[in-house]
């Protein structure tokens, strides 16, 4: 099975870890291409950047050349998924309602300890879009912006540590969820730290499309996200994506 996991900036290094952790959580004969948008922010913090990432997103999965049993949108709180589930036939597994509908089977309440506070309105707004806010203690931030996470590992630790703490004793959350692809790979750190589970949004995106693929379930299209109906659009970034919509081809290796 191959499984795309895109990231939602331009930074290629992050591309990289983001896959490192999808693979570290993928079984045995997953294959997980890792891939970057060809244009957008470097980083997403903010509506504007987030609707750019969404549109370079789809155009980033929609002209890839092989092959693909299903793709992983690695932004938590972005935009755009609901676009891909459009253009796709295959299983379309977002980070944000991975993670928090993981976090529901490890614990009453979980809260999310993101990057910067102007990304809390949206994580909620995306959450509650989902339908699993009801069980969301809080959204934290730690303060630390998405770049920071990479050129900083050490100090991202320490505030996503003391937000988690915060979250567990103040707000009364059981279970911490890592809101940003950014913080791939400090879940074991940090649940060593806080003593509860810690869901990292990579990882749990990963399992939960692997079996989609081998339950042989993907996307409804009676409705919500049928497929796009063909017609003219005007300087649409990208290629042929109402054409490639229904020509999107999953593979034919085992499940």
């Amino acid at each position: 099975m191959r499984i795309l996991v895109a990231n939602v900036n331009t930074t290629q290094s992050m591309t990289d870890s983001i896959a490192a952790q999808a693979r570290a959580a993928a079984a045995p004969g997953t294959e997980i291409i890792g891939i970057t948008p060809r244009f957008g922010a470097d980083s997403c913090e903010g509506n504007f950047e987030s609707y750019l990432a969404a549109i370079a997103v789809m155009d980033a999965v929609v002209n890839y050349p092989e092959p693909f049993d299903a793709v992983i949108q690695a932004g938590y709180g972005e935009h755009g998924r609901e676009g891909l589930q459009e253009l796709l036939d295959v299983p379309v597994v977002d980070i944000t309602e991975a993670a928090a509908s993981t976090a529901m089977f490890l614990g009453h309440k979980y809260s999310v300890v993101t990057t910067l506070d102007r990304a809390v309105p949206l994580i909620e707004d995306r959450l509650k879009l989902a339908g699993l806010d009801a069980r969301c203690a809080s959204v934290r931030a730690s303060g630390m912006a998405v770049l920071e996470l990479e050129e900083y590992p050490e100090r991202a630790v320490e505030a996503i540590v003391s937000q988690a703490e915060q979250a567990v004793h103040a707000d009364k959350a059981e279970v911490i969820v890592l809101g940003c692809g950014g913080m791939a790979g400090l879940d074991e750190e940090i649940r060593q730290r806080t003593g509860v589970p810690v869901v990292d949004g990579v990882a749990a995106a990963v399992t939960i499309a692997e079996s989609l693929v081998r339950l042989g379930l993907s996307t409804s299209k009676v409705r919500t996200y049928a497929t796009p109906r063909p017609k003219t659009v005007i300087g649409w970034p990208i290629t042929s994506a109402s054409t490639q919509a229904t020509t999107a081809h999953p593979t034919q290796a085992a499940r």
